[in-house]
């Protein structure tokens, strides 16, 4: 898969829905924005607190960013991890 110009050289992209401690969900979106991969991360209402829009090299880069660096942030209680597929 070629990536387009727009990825900047990443080929895949994913949606991480993230569920945080009550009242931490601006602090984790805050944190999670400075991680490298992280293109975006936004507080939201629902049954998920914070969206993050994320970027990796490889399925296994970007299981390596959320495992590795998105679960490590502290108050995050759970994540589901929604790849982009292009149809």
């Amino acid at each position: 898969m070629t990536p387009s110009p727009t990825q900047e050289g990443k080929v895949v992209n994913a949606y991480i829905l993230i569920q945080t401690e009550v009242g931490k969900a601006a602090a984790v979106a805050t944190e999670v924005r400075e991680i490298s991969g992280v293109a975006e991360a936004e507080d939201v209402t629902g049954p998920y607190d914070v969206i993050v829009r994320a970027e990796a090299e490889s399925v296994d880069d970007l299981g390596k960013l959320v495992v590795a660096r998105i679960q490590a942030v502290e108050g995050i209680t759970r994540t589901l991890t929604c790849p982009v597929v292009h149809l």
